[in-house]
């Protein structure tokens, strides 16, 4: 299927939508498609930004690459960014329900209309140099940021860093959540070499924050700094947070109230709050921003509703209580799974899929054996079958039953429930994905 040809058309929903479904048909995404979509380098999105007429260059940005909690960090950092009365640019990925999620301003999706005309005007460009899928939202994202005049953007990177499309801006702050074992067919086998990719988005001169230490890797950030002349941030080193706690009138960053409830969340305000010391000037660096502690607290306590955020340990149901989080590796599921076993109930009920690439094995070791499985696959190619995950989970000494669809996974996790038991949805984003779009229906 090619792309639409839109020349000549004005906006209406029909063509919007035939127009999106042809750019997902011609142009896969490695939200779907995995490592064939996968496309790394700079070249493509250096000509692609210099024929916009340079976006990346119209707006503050800060830039947050890591393994896991990116999306959480860039929001809440967003979300304070909006309550201090900034307006606020977010790019994130990967979507949940609708690509424009991406793309947001003080928590609004960038307009149908706005997408529509972007590939009006460059959708044949986009066809001629071979732009892969997030090499356009992210062109989409920084033309958009620039045309709407934001102050500031939070930039998350897609996989990696050095090699990123969005490594082509030159941001106020480098901010690095954490390094796990993810995507290593790209980025490396070992925690120093993929410590080695996310550091690439520190620039000469440009401050950094390091949200989580490791012995591992701890090297490459401090040697990549120094090398660079940035003054190098770790969140989670003795007394790094001392002058944003005292701004906050607070001892410890765990005292801070957040609306993400997940355990991981408090590592992520440890981050938060060490991005916040930079731009402010409390770690001694100049101010960028204004920004008062009650922003701070605001911005942290309702990042869902001031950004949109959703699927981080969000609760779905009430009567069984059905939670989903887009925890999807060993290094960030840990969390999660520790949080299942802080909970009560009679029975734990697990709505769980993965895709294929992912190390199972880690996965299965954090694993509750004793809750009751629905093996599931959302849709696409990268999905691990549902069929297979349940053949290695029950060598492994899981059981359970299968449902090819999430669709029917959710209804039956919601038919065996009782009001006592605890139903946990993930695994997966796309699992999660789906999962909220079931739910999203029943409202």
């Amino acid at each position: 299927m090619g792309f639409v040809d839109l020349t000549g058309k004005t906006f209406d929903v029909e063509t919007y939508r035939k127009a999106i479904d042809s750019l997902f048909a011609q142009v896969p995404t490695f939200q779907r498609a995995g490592a064939s979509a996968y496309k790394p380098g700079l070249e493509a999105s250096v000509n692609f930004n210099r024929e916009l007429g340079y976006p990346s260059r119209a707006f503050r940005s800060i830039h947050v690459a890591g393994t896991n909690g990116k999306g959480s960090t860039s929001s809440m950092l967003a979300a304070v960014l909006q309550s201090a009365g900034y307006r606020t640019g977010l790019y994130t990925s990967p979507h949940l329900v609708d690509f424009r999620e991406r793309v947001k301003i003080d928590g609004q999706m960038v307009p149908e209309e706005y997408v529509f005309d972007f590939l009006r005007k460059w959708g044949q460009y986009i066809i001629r140099e071979k732009i892969s899928f997030f090499e356009i939202t992210t062109a989409l994202a920084f033309s958009y940021f620039r045309d709407m005049k934001i102050d500031v953007a939070v930039i998350e990177t897609g996989l990696g860093g050095r090699l990123d499309s969005t490594n082509i801006i030159t941001p106020l702050v480098s901010v690095i959540t954490n390094i796990g074992l993810d995507h290593c067919e790209f980025l490396g086998h070992t925690l120093p070499e993929i410590a080695g990719e996310k550091a690439g988005i520190i620039k000469s001169g440009v401050p950094s924050v390091l949200g989580e230490s490791n012995p591992e890797y701890d090297g490459v950030f401090h040697s990549t700094a120094d090398t660079l002349s940035s003054r190098l941030l770790v969140a989670d080193q003795p007394g790094s947070l001392d002058g944003v706690c005292g701004f906050l009138g607070i001892s410890s960053p765990d005292e801070l109230e957040c609306g993400l409830t997940g355990e991981c969340q408090k590592k992520n305000i440890r981050t938060v709050l060490a991005a916040v010391s930079v731009l402010t000037g409390m770690d001694g660096g100049k101010a960028m921003f204004r920004i008062t502690p009650e922003n701070v607290r605001t911005g942290v306590m309702n990042v869902a509703s001031l950004t949109g955020l959703r699927g981080r340990w969000e609760c779905l149901c009430h009567s069984p209580r059905v939670y989903c989080d887009t925890g999807h590796n060993a290094h960030g599921l840990k969390y999660v799974f520790h949080q299942l076993s802080e909970e009560v109930y009679d029975r734990l009920v697990i709505v769980f899929g993965v895709v294929a690439d992912k190390d199972l094995d880690s996965i299965m070791a954090l694993m509750p054996k004793d809750a009751f499985y629905i093996f599931t696959n959302a849709k696409g190619t990268r999905a691990l079958k549902a069929c297979a995950l349940e053949e290695r989970m029950h060598a492994a000494g899981f059981s359970g039953i299968v449902e090819d669809t999430v669709e029917k996974a959710v209804e039956k996790a919601l038919e065996v429930a009782t009001d006592k038991d605890f139903v946990y949805i993930g695994g997966s984003t796309f699992v999660v994905a789906e999962a909220l779009d079931c739910f999203d229906v029943r409202k």
